[in-house]
């Protein structure tokens, strides 16, 4: 699915759950990944760089790990 502000790409698979970079669609930045947090047991977004987000870029965000939650849960 494409996004607006940002895009994703795969950057690691781990035996039960993958590893995500996220991207500035305009200048390619890397703006954090999306990794699995154990301790609250889902998908979450760990920032790489200080930035400002907007509502939108948030959306996208949230939607991407919406999207992986959603996977993983079919895949268990």
């Amino acid at each position: 699915m494409p996004y607006e502000y940002v895009h994703f790409e795969k950057v690691e698979d781990k035996p039960k759950t993958s590893v995500w970079s996220c991207r500035n669609n305009n200048s390619e930045e890397e703006l954090g990944v999306v990794k699995w947090y154990a301790p609250w047991r889902c998908y979450c977004y760990f920032p790489t760089v200080q930035a400002v987000y907007s509502p939108g870029c948030l959306v996208d965000i949230n939607d991407f790990i919406a999207s992986q939650m959603k996977a993983r849960v079919s895949n268990d």
